[in-house]
């Protein structure tokens, strides 16, 4: 029985309530847009969190766990090289370096036990000819390591075999943009490609992977649906091989990498300037344990200057710690971002409270005709809680509303990748909820606490 005249009395108040806020709509949409505004920085910063979040993690599977980068520094004193052999004799007293090359990835993983494994890549800007049309590519030389240090599956075909590679055969392995390009509606595999005067025949076709400009330009990554993938030897013999010196008798063979030509550290102390004289443009070293990545990348770094004759003409870097990093700032920052935007509900719920102590006042008279006619203090706390509750309830819905679609907004304007959560929403009605409950209970109790006789006699 209790129960049913209490929920009576709810529904009297909140009947009440909402008769009070429609014939006050403007007041209340005031009162209610410090809610608004706050539920939907909530939402928007937390999908802009989110959305940071997911974009680390597949930066952190696009270069891979555990790997460490070494790419070849340019000479850039090459493209003056001519002039300067004349100055002072700069060319007879320059340090050789033969260049980062297959003998070096030989090297590494003979004489680094941490290394897992290690992949070579050679790029060339090439184009293919379909249809008498030419399509602009990029032609990457790999072993099969790379697909795995690149967390690459391949979705149809085969990896390259040792035959293919130890033979440098024309075969290729291309991207799912390049199929559909030139294979419409139709499956790429045995059939061949001409990428510049070389024929390739397609033993297998990568799944498709989303790469933003954003990470392409961050972590140096192509964008890999639309390379084309050769065994690093047929890249060698069939296409460009920049060293000057090859040495024909070194044969390496080992966790899938085979290679039929490398240079040694043999040749002239003064190197021919000839423009770009590495002979491969990036060389990923895969460690079997996480632990050992900064002592790994040490050593790397001593061993190839060392094979380089101590000219530092490399960089060595490691992807996940540079993302943990940026990951470590995003967080801050959307930290930061949380509590503005909590600031904001905190400043809705103080205007909730000044507009019902304001309520208050101009509502005297009233307060004490109902308590003359029998209403209980808590009565008229129901009475007035029924109204912020509504203000608020009213506000975290709108304020979802404009949160979804500023989040919406954001994204397309700004190319910032948001990612809305039901829990980020949940959390931010409750919040705006309570903030409505806690802000109204004391003008909900100061007008409780009004004596029915002042209350009357008051102007």
């Amino acid at each position: 029985m209790i129960d049913k005249i209490f929920i009576e009395k709810l529904k009297s108040n909140f009947t009440e309530a909402i008769w009070f806020i429609k014939t006050n709509k403007v007041r209340t949409f005031l009162t209610a847009l410090g809610i608004i505004f706050g539920v939907a920085s909530v939402i928007t910063m937390l999908a802009i969190g989110n959305g940071a979040e997911k974009e680390i993690l597949s930066q952190l599977e696009l270069v891979g766990v555990n790997n460490i980068v070494i790419t070849p520094i340019p000479d850039k004193e090459n493209d003056n090289s001519n002039e300067n052999e004349n100055q002072e004799g700069n060319a007879e007293t320059k340090r050789f370096s033969k260049g980062l090359d297959i003998q070096d990835a030989i090297s590494i993983k003979d004489y680094i036990p941490s290394v897992k494994a290690i992949s070579p890549e050679i790029v060339m800007d090439a184009y293919m000819i379909n249809n008498g049309k030419q399509n602009a590519v990029k032609l990457i030389g790999v072993s099969n390591t790379f697909f795995e240090t690149s967390n690459i599956a391949i979705e149809n075909g085969r990896p390259f075999s040792t035959y293919q590679m130890k033979n440098a055969l024309p075969v290729c392995i291309i991207g799912k943009k390049v199929e559909k390009k030139l294979f419409t509606g139709e499956s790429a595999l045995g059939k061949q490609i001409k990428v510049k005067d070389v024929w390739l025949q397609v033993t297998g076709v990568i799944e498709e992977k989303f790469i933003s400009e954003k990470a392409q330009e961050n972590l140096g990554i192509r964008d890999l649906n639309q390379d084309v993938y050769i065994p690093i030897n047929t890249f060698l013999i069939r296409y460009l091989d920049r060293k000057t010196i090859v040495d024909k008798k070194t044969n390496g063979d080992f966790g899938g990498m085979v290679f039929a030509s490398g240079g040694g550290q043999s040749g002239p102390k003064n190197r021919i300037p000839r423009g770009n004289y590495h002979q491969i443009d990036k060389l990923t070293v895969q460690v079997s344990n996480s632990n050992e990545l900064k002592a790994t990348a040490e050593v790397l770094s001593k061993m190839l200057k060392r094979r380089h004759n101590d000219v530092l003409d490399f960089e060595i870097e490691i992807p996940i710690q540079l993302l943990k990093q940026q990951q470590k700032t995003k967080q801050i920052f959307n930290i930061v971002l949380s509590i503005i935007a909590g600031i904001s509900l905190l400043i809705g719920g103080i205007g909730i409270m000044n507009i019902m102590l304001a309520s208050v006042l101009e509502r005297t008279k009233e307060i004490g005709i109902v308590r003359a006619i029998g209403a209980s203090e808590e009565d008229v706390i129901l009475q007035f809680l029924s109204e912020s509750i509504l203000i608020s309830l009213g506000g975290g819905i709108i304020g979802i509303v404009v949160g979804v679609i500023g989040a919406y907004i954001i994204q397309i304007f700004s190319g910032v990748e948001t990612v809305l959560s039901l829990n980020s929403i949940l959390i931010s009605f409750f919040i705006a909820v309570i903030v409505g409950l806690v802000f109204g209970i004391f003008p909900a109790k100061a007008a409780a606490k009004k004596r029915p006789i002042e209350a009357l006699r008051s102007e």
